[in-house]
């Protein structure tokens, strides 16, 4: 599939930036894609603080979302998700060109995220869209148990 065939098979997906409206129902699919989810409160203070949150609905259900943090020449990937029963079908990879798009709008020139070694799912992705590994953060995330778990650092050239 080419990339003007990939970005056309989503036209029908109504994209659109997350309000305060949109908080409950992006918390209840964070609760079902992650298993240290963020808390509400974190979604509502990246709203209050003004970071780009975009919403991907289908026929009015949402099928994913991400928020992105604008940082002098480059932008930080805060969280994207994409629904549990949407995953497999694309819509990663599309919420990704919508962050490319977004951080290009900023005057990015580049953006980096953190991912779990564990979310092999996500690792995946974000190689395959061409994000490398550029360092790694030491017991960034909480894990089970009391443990944590590193951070993969991982840039995206625009």
């Amino acid at each position: 599939m080419t990339a003007a065939q990939h970005i056309a098979a989503f036209d029908r997906f109504d994209y659109a930036p997350m309000t305060a409206a949109d908080l409950d129902e992006v918390y209840a699919l964070e609760l079902t894609v992650y298993p240290h989810p963020w808390s509400r409160g974190n979604f509502a203070d990246s709203l209050n603080a003004g970071y780009n949150a975009w919403v991907l609905r289908d026929h009015g259900e949402l099928a994913g979302y991400f928020l992105l943090m604008a940082a002098v020449d480059e932008a930080h990937l805060l969280n994207v998700s994409v629904a549990a029963n949407r995953q497999g079908q694309g819509l990663g990879l599309y919420l990704l060109d919508k962050v490319a798009a977004c951080a290009r709008g900023l005057g990015a020139g580049s953006v980096l995220l953190e991912v779990r070694p564990s979310n092999l799912r996500a690792l995946k992705i974000y190689l395959r869209y061409g994000f490398v590994e550029i360092g790694r953060r030491k017991a960034y995330y909480p894990a089970h148990n009391g443990q944590r778990e590193d951070a993969i650092v991982m840039r995206f050239e625009l």
